[in-house]
Parts: C-alpha cells; sequence; structure tokens
C-alpha cells in the first residue's frame, strides 16, 4: 500500500477522512490538504481510474488491521480448540 510521497501518478480521486469526495487532483495537492489536517495520503485502489487514495492516519489504520488480524486468528483457533474438544 503507497503512502504520501510514494504515489507516483498524474491524478488521483481523493476522499477525506469523513468519507466525502474532494474529487480529482495531482498528488501534491491532495498531500497538501493530508498534510494540513496532520493525516497522511494513502493509496486504497490503485487499479481504479483514477487510483483512489484517501486522507487518514495510516498509523492508526494499520494498527487497527493487525488487531483485526489478530481476534480473526483467535476465533479460529478458539473454533478449531472447541470442535476437537467436542469430538473427544
Amino acid at each position: 500500500m503507497r503512502t504520501n510521497e510514494r504515489i507516483r501518478v498524474r491524478e488521483i480521486r481523493v476522499i477525506d477522512e469523513t468519507g466525502q469526495q474532494l474529487g480529482i487532483m495531482p498528488p501534491p495537492q491532495a498531500l497538501a490538504i493530508a498534510r494540513q489536517k496532520g493525516l497522511d495520503l494513502v493509496e486504497i485502489s490503485p487499479t481504479a481510474v483514477p487510483p483512489v487514495c484517501r486522507i487518514m492516519d495510516f498509523g492508526k489504520y494499520q494498527y487497527q488491521e493487525q488487531k483485526r488480524n489478530r481476534e480473526a486468528k483467535d476465533r479460529k483457533s478458539t473454533r478449531l480448540n472447541s470442535s476437537h474438544l467436542g469430538i473427544s
């Protein structure tokens, strides 16, 4: 997932932190808006034409993704353990 200055395309569609579309603009302009808000510009759909980027707190997003993955892994493990106990 590319962020901030790593986004190297001519135009991007920008969505702000509230989910409102800001339109199509060059990445430096979108990055300036994100920086004013103290947030990051994150490419969420690189295959779209033009690519879709969202203004968000990328560190918080990464933390929430890791947390979701851990919880999913724990649920899977619990399900497997309880099914093994039920068979015994």
